[in-house]
């Protein structure tokens, strides 16, 4: 495809200039598999720090304001102090992500477990997770639910999912009117039998029983091999239930690479679904976050350009010719409107993107500005002593 002529890059880098993409505090610590973490230099040792190399990321990037926290792994004492130190870095505070997945107390689940003690202990968490939105001023309650089953007959299936919208319905019944409820779902692991939020339509039907203020989210790591991932994202935009993403990439399972790294294609088609609906602006509603964990990269580089993955797949969405696609179409030209995909996703968009970091006062190139910032030597050397954060830090 031929460079687009001046007024469409116009309405590309306008659309462009609105994106927002959050990152997650986790990802800046250390992180590994299930067999090792593996520490890096110049690591995080609390939120403040992860903060920090958040800003860092939105002051050479221009689009990733909004940091998201996790709790208890963010816990402080003072929220309201931790947002000052955010707004005086230039940035904010995102989502509250509860976590209700590694304590002891939750080997048989935590709001599904069949002792009511421990979905008193999980549900109360959730609930502290409300609380401390109100003080950080967050919008959205992000939760995930390891809870699931290994073995037929361990539990009932069916009362697993009445003691979940208990759960659900005590913690939405909780929110504030500008607060949202994000339910995000997962294929497997670690129950390997049953999982009581396995999948979009689970999340879905829990989601429209509480109300509006209920969302769905999609991690797009959390599916099984060949799901169409970009029809999930349709059908929920049609119902208006898409409360944001979790990006990532997956090769085998929940992999927790790099957005756009396993299949760039596969962003771009779902890019293309969420600038047909016109969901892009942050007035939609949908908010973009990148989940992932960098275990054997250095991690700001990755997130820088893991945002950068997806501006590319975003412009490269905004280049379809809308009515060329909705005419092949209309007229059953398979190959025509095939081609109006391929041809805006054949395109590259890099340049552009750099044009629009200039104009924004950017570095075009925000990799080598960070490799030249020497701010990595400058954490490497203040962060030598002390515990990093990682997985339950």
């Amino acid at each position: 495809m031929t460079q687009p002529d001046a007024s469409t890059r116009d309405r590309i880098t306008q659309a462009l200039r609105a994106q927002r993409i959050e990152t997650a505090s986790w990802a800046y610590a250390n992180s590994g598999t299930r067999f090792k973490v593996f520490p890096q230099e110049g690591v995080p040792r609390d939120p403040y720090e992860k903060i920090a190399d958040a800003a860092v990321v939105h002051r050479l990037t221009g689009v990733a304001p909004t940091v998201a926290l996790h709790i208890p792994w963010d816990r402080v004492d003072d929220y309201a102090d931790l947002a000052r130190h955010a707004a005086e870095l230039g940035v904010t505070l995102g989502a509250i992500n509860a976590n209700v997945f590694q304590d002891n107390d939750y080997k048989l689940g935590s709001v599904t477990n069949p002792d009511p003690g421990v979905r008193r202990k999980a549900i109360d968490h959730l609930l502290e997770c409300v609380d401390i939105m109100d003080r950080t001023g967050s919008r959205d309650l992000k939760l995930w639910f390891s809870d699931g089953t290994n073995y037929p007959g361990q539990d009932d299936i069916r009362a697993r999912q009445d003691r979940l919208a208990n759960a659900l319905r005590e913690t939405y019944d909780r929110l504030g009117d500008d607060q949202r409820l994000l339910l995000e779902y997962k294929l497997f692991e670690p129950a390997f039998y049953t999982t009581d939020v396995p999948d979009w339509g689970t999340a879905y039907a829990h989601c429209l029983e509480l109300g509006p203020k209920a969302q769905v989210v999609i991690d797009t790591g959390h599916h099984a091999p060949g799901t169409n991932i970009e029809f999930i994202v349709a059908f929920l935009l049609r119902a208006g239930k898409l409360g944001g993403f979790d990006f990532n990439s997956r090769f085998y399972a929940d992999d927790d690479l790099m957005v756009g790294a396993a299949d760039p294609f596969q962003l771009f088609r779902i890019m293309h679904e969420i600038v047909r609906a016109d969901a892009l602006t942050p007035a939609a509603g949908i908010a973009f976050m990148l989940d992932q964990c960098h275990n054997i990269e250095p991690k700001i580089p990755a997130i820088i350009r893991s945002v950068m993955n997806v501006q590319e797949a975003t412009a490269k969405a905004l280049l379809v010719d809308a009515g060329a696609l909705a005419a092949a179409q209309r007229t059953g030209d398979v190959l025509g409107a095939n081609a109006a995909l391929m041809d805006a996703y054949h395109t590259d968009v890099r340049p552009m993107l750099a044009e629009l970091r200039a104009d924004l006062g950017l570095d075009p190139d925000p990799i080598a500005a960070y490799a030249r910032s020497g701010y990595f030597e400058t954490i490497r050397a203040e962060r030598a002593g002390g515990q990093q954060a990682g997985w339950g830090a």
